[in-house]
């Protein structure tokens, strides 16, 4: 067979170097707005104190304007958490991959380097912080709508939408449908981790494209869709409890495929694959997803050509080695 026991180390090594999409996706937020709101609703936003210079995005109006307003309400926009102040004012904070909320006493410290901001309210203070070296998290303070809207990439809120609406947004453009599931500006929330299961949920290829779907795929994923999410959200829930929650990841027990790649299946015992490309891994099962088939990342396919295998078989013959 074309693929040689000599590049499996090349082959391991590339499939290596995944890195975690875009996180927290809509069911964590969905947690953290819920449990925000019986937090600092109702109370004064005393101060807010930055350690990073890159974590703040704005400059007007100047962050001194927020202080001292009430609280009137906290809600999701897409993937991010949007505080609404007195006065048409809205803190607007998108914790990207790394970006985590904790709940601690008025006061709290910033903590080392990970430490990104405090907002201090008359109940508490929220902390947040990022434990990477790429400051991608960020914090705007907007005034009125039109500046919130300037922050809403426009996708549709898949929990709302009916499989009709949902069809066509999907089908608006053609593109795989990972890419499609994970675009902002076709569905609100979704990242890579409930992308991933997502489809696996919904049996389909990661790499299938949208207008190729039958009617009955279309309302698979859609399905898919929302169980996914709605699941999710619930066992967040659960795990909170009346707690704020501390455990945000993107891999989580319990999942499927996402961050799983070799362990097996849940569904059907084979094992995890994966695929890698510029800075987004995506999970997938070849038996359930793919018919068998291996999918390749480009950079992989450049190297490797017709050594990439093909099936799980000639996978499995590649690592066993000669006979």
């Amino acid at each position: 067979m074309a693929c040689g026991f000599l590049q499996l180390p090349v082959l391991e090594a590339l499939a290596a170097r995944g890195h975690d999409g875009d996180v927290p996706e809509l069911p964590d937020v969905t947690v953290y707005v819920e449990r925000l709101v019986p937090r600092v609703v109702g109370t004064v936003l005393r101060g807010v104190r930055i350690r990073s210079p890159f974590f703040l995005r704005s400059v007007e109006p100047p962050m001194r304007e927020a202080e001292g307003r009430s609280v009137v309400g906290v809600r999701r926009l897409g993937k991010r958490i949007v505080l609404a102040l007195e006065g048409d004012l809205f803190l607007v904070l998108h914790l990207m991959i790394a970006g985590r909320l904790h709940w601690k006493p008025p006061g709290a410290k910033i903590v080392g380097k990970v430490g990104l901001a405090a907002l201090d309210f008359s109940s508490g203070t929220l902390t947040v912080t990022e434990a990477s070296s790429r400051k991608r998290a960020s914090l705007y303070l907007v005034a009125g709508t039109a500046g919130l809207a300037a922050h809403d990439a426009g996708g549709i809120e898949i929990l709302d939408t009916d499989v009709s609406a949902f069809r066509e947004v999907l089908t608006r453009e053609s593109h795989t449908l990972k890419r499609a599931l994970t675009d902002p500006r076709l569905f609100s929330g979704i990242g890579n981790a409930y992308s991933d299961e997502i489809l696996h949920r919904a049996r389909l290829s990661p790499v299938k494209l949208t207008r190729s779907l039958t009617e009955d795929e279309t309302h698979r994923l859609h399905a898919a869709t929302r169980a996914t999410l709605l699941d999710w959200t619930e066992r967040l829930r659960r795990e909170a409890g009346d707690r704020f929650p501390e455990k945000v990841t993107a891999f989580r027990d319990g999942m499927a495929v996402h961050g799983r790649y070799r362990e097996p299946c849940p569904t059907c015992g084979a094992p995890v694959q994966r695929i890698v490309h510029a800075e987004n891994e995506t999970n997938y099962c070849a038996q359930c997803q793919t018919g068998g088939t291996l999918l390749a990342d480009r950079a992989l396919s450049r190297l490797l050509k017709s050594d990439w295998p093909r099936s799980l078989e000639e996978l499995d013959e590649l690592r066993r080695g000669p006979s």
